[in-house]
């Protein structure tokens, strides 16, 4: 199959396209055809290095765990899917290797979920990392409740774009960081809008007098700052991006392959009550540029690569 691998840990320059032995499917996998995979910043810090402390790489590594794609191998143990099933899935593993940059998959069951009807497959292929890390923060680390003030921030971008939508979605009054050009963006998701930068938390205060209930932190150093100073008395704070969350008094938050979670995403997307906003599509061949343009930082939603089968 073509795919994109990397044979030592660097910047988007160690990428090539070419042949890599198909994937063998195990008893609790299924064989999937990738039609899409999304372009996630945990990527290219796993190509970097900075993931090795955690997961071991076994090169040579395709990267990417967001994928959304066609069934067409169940594993002999697998009775949850079938040939021609639509999917999407967050197919991480304890180590690195196996990812969704390629012309198939063997995704485990449990990292699965059936693709709502109502994305495309670029679409699609954007929810499952970026949704689960804003639903099980959200949900789980933060314990959101239908009236609470929440920040987030980067709230134009892939996870807090989601989250923004989630945390509404549960009742909740959300404001979010975000550069002048996407204020429109975030108001269309529910959100409020605030400019970043010097003077956020005069900004943020004069917003939420008493303190936000919880703070959503996808960025870490300054932001997770104002994040600490601007809860109220018994706030609740969790970081995706930086360790120093702990010294705050806030919990740090991985996002973990769960089926049920998927699915209640899946099913939130079917709803439209939450939605994708794909930025930029790239071939499969081109991914190296699709990793360089969100390591940049700048995306609106996500940027997806797509495998092209009608060539």
């Amino acid at each position: 199959m073509k795919a994109i691998s990397y044979n030592a840990y660097g910047t988007a320059d160690v990428l090539e396209y070419g042949e890599r032995p198909d994937p063998k499917v195990g008893p609790d996998s299924v064989l999937v055809k990738v039609r899409a995979a999304a372009v996630n910043p945990v990527d290219w810090k796993a190509r970097e290095g900075f993931l090795q402390g955690g997961l071991e790489a076994v090169f040579p590594v395709i990267p990417g765990w967001d994928v959304s794609g066609v069934v067409v191998q169940p594993g002999v143990a697998v009775d949850e899917f079938a040939v021609g099933d639509e999917v999407i899935g967050y197919v991480r593993e304890d180590f690195l290797s196996r990812g969704t940059f390629a012309e198939y998959v063997a995704a485990p069951v449990r990292t699965l979920a059936r693709k709502p009807l109502s994305l495309s497959f670029e679409e699609a292929a954007g929810l499952p990392l970026a949704g689960l890390t804003a639903y099980q923060v959200l949900h789980r680390t933060l314990k959101i409740r239908d009236g609470d003030t929440v920040l987030v921030h980067a709230a134009a971008g892939g996870v807090g774009s989601l989250a923004v939508q989630i945390a509404r979605h549960e009742g909740c009054r959300v404001i979010g960081t975000a550069s002048e050009r996407n204020h429109a963006y975030v108001r269309g998701l529910g959100g409020e809008p605030v400019t970043y930068g010097e003077g956020l938390p005069d900004r943020l205060r004069e917003l939420v007098p008493d303190g936000f209930d919880a703070a959503f932190d996808t960025v870490g150093g300054e932001a997770l700052r104002v994040s600490a100073e601007t809860l109220a008395e018994g706030g609740r704070l969790a970081s995706i991006a930086d360790s120093e969350v702990f010294s705050y008094g806030g919990r740090y938050a991985f996002v973990r392959p769960d089926a049920a979670d998927l699915a209640q995403l899946a099913e939130l997307a079917e709803q439209g009550i939450v939605t994708v906003h794909v930025d930029r599509v790239f071939p499969l061949e081109q991914a190296a540029e699709a990793y360089r343009l969100n390591q940049e930082g700048r995306t609106r939603g996500k940027i997806v690569v797509t495998v092209d089968w009608d060539a």
